[in-house]
């Protein structure tokens, strides 16, 4: 597998970026999905990288927004065919090297109750749960981490 930085805006991307949509859609209720646009990710504050198969296929996601002092991953993605292969851990040792790269002090997630396998991944990263952050408010159906760099 390879991960570059890309921009969200290329159709195979977009089509990732609709999958978790309609993923998260499934899932939790329109006020509880916090999803930043494709807009949003093509922004100067925004980093976004794509994970591609040997084949060159778009396989998994992921974005790292500075916040001014830490970073916030947004739209972590990996599609359902190359879960539990590694991609997840390979996406977020890239985004931490970045964040490092970057002087930011820490890494903020917000997910969603129902994704155990994705608050697995962060704890086994080093990520604690914490309480929300930003203009995020407390919300029963998120989770909120935070990994110190």
């Amino acid at each position: 597998m390879i991960i570059n930085t890309e921009t969200p805006d290329q159709p195979e991307v977009r089509a990732m970026l609709e999958q978790l949509d309609a993923y998260h859609a499934a899932l939790y209720p329109a006020e509880s999905n916090h999803l930043l646009d494709v807009d949003s990710l093509l922004r100067e504050d925004a980093l976004f990288l794509v994970a591609r198969d040997v084949g060159g296929k778009a396989v998994g996601c992921a974005a790292l927004v500075n916040r001014g002092g830490y970073g916030e991953i947004k739209r972590m993605f990996v599609s359902e065919e190359r879960r539990g292969l590694g991609a997840g851990g390979q996406l977020l040792e890239h985004l931490t090297m970045f964040a490092r790269m970057s002087g930011l002090q820490a890494l903020l997630l917000e997910t969603g109750i129902h994704q155990a396998p994705a608050i697995r991944l962060y704890e086994r990263a080093g990520f604690v749960r914490r309480e929300p952050f930003g203009d995020y408010r407390p919300d029963p159906l998120s989770v909120f981490m935070e990994k110190r760099l």
